[in-house]
């Protein structure tokens, strides 16, 4: 049953968002390196970690998009995609892929991640099985394209303006505001796991990073230091404001005066 129909494009076909039935064959691609999973989950994990990951979302890595463009289904799978909102499963149904406006909202982020050999992040083929590029654009219509190299290292954000990508300026901090989350997005360079080089990070709108679970461990250590210090600075106000009061009452009572009958 067809659910939408657009015509984003003239030379295109009718496209119509169809469910994929159980059994059809998802193309089985390997991701072009060991790093593109580990960019992903780190992004993923620093939002689990801020409590801004809803039931209802999708975020996922190598996650096949599909839309059906005349009589043929075309599916691609970026290297990291966002869906604020989709129809919750049958129980006991696993999400093999994902047809939007079939079963839930439009995703509105996608990114990719190339490696050293590049794939079709910026194919424009406008013919079946279409690039990325032109399926993210004009298919699909995500609204933000992110395209990350990172032994470049070069993070490029687009924004889809008038049915067309254009690419989007950072701020003095090098950072990309993305709306729909309420943070930012930038490059960040050191370690987490094997990998040491560069990384996409979030930042919430105050400029605070937003930690990876064993950059929290490291802190707690210093977390700790740091109230333990405030406390002994609490004990110590407390002691100078004692001996303060002390002293006041002495010199009262030098003049004469009953300190308790001044309280």
């Amino acid at each position: 049953m067809t659910l939408s129909q657009v015509q984003p494009h003239n030379t295109l076909p009718p496209i119509t968002w169809e469910k994929l039935p159980a059994d059809f064959p998802l193309p089985d691609e390997p991701v072009e390196s060991n790093l593109q999973p580990l960019l992903a989950g780190a992004l993923l994990e620093s939002l689990e970690l801020a409590d801004l990951i809803l039931e209802s979302m999708i975020i996922a890595t190598n996650f096949g998009i599909c839309a059906t463009v005349g009589d043929k289904t075309v599916v691609k799978a970026p290297d990291w995609v966002y869906v604020p909102s989709v129809k919750p499963l049958p129980p006991g149904e696993i999400r093999r892929s994902y047809t939007p406006h079939a079963e839930g909202e439009n995703p509105t982020i996608v990114m990719e991640f190339i490696s050293a050999t590049e794939g079709t992040e910026y194919s424009i083929n406008p013919h079946y099985p279409y690039g990325k590029w032109y399926f993210y654009e004009q298919i699909v219509q995500v609204p933000t394209y992110v395209i990350f190299h990172p032994q470049t290292p070069i993070l490029a954000v687009y924004k889809l303006v008038n049915g067309k990508y254009e690419e989007q300026s950072p701020d003095e901090n090098q950072r990309f505001w993305i709306e729909i989350l309420g943070l930012f997005l930038g490059m960040w360079m050191g370690r987490k796991a094997e990998f040491a080089g560069y990384w996409l990070r979030w930042w919430d709108k105050s400029g605070n990073l937003l930690p990876w679970g064993v950059e929290l461990v490291e802190q707690e250590p210093q977390r700790t230091e740091q109230e333990r210090q405030r406390a002994e600075q609490e004990r110590q106000r407390a002691e100078q404001a004692e001996q303060k009061a002390v002293k006041l009452a002495e010199r009262l009572r030098m003049m004469g005066i009953d300190p308790e009958e001044i309280s």
